[in-house]
């Protein structure tokens, strides 16, 4: 039993984004370098290899905004 699990399962969603916001925060103020796992180093590097293989593969600063823009209700 995760207590923590069992706690956060009955937060409102807008609470738990509220929650990560307060805690990417507090990562972000501290000086400490944050290890990245191995398999997400990989996962970097793989996408990094994909997009030099083919740039068509991504999208614009411009875009990605278009689709975000789009995405929003009303």
């Amino acid at each position: 039993m995760d207590i923590y699990a069992d706690a956060i399962r009955d937060v409102a969603p807008a609470e738990k984004l509220r929650l990560v916001e307060r805690i990417w925060d507090d990562l972000a103020s501290q000086d400490a370098a944050i290890l990245l796992p191995d398999w997400a180093v990989s996962e970097a590097a793989r996408r990094r290899h994909e997009m030099l293989t083919d740039p068509e593969l991504g999208a614009t600063h411009d875009e990605v905004w278009k689709r975000i823009n789009e995405s929003r209700p009303g």
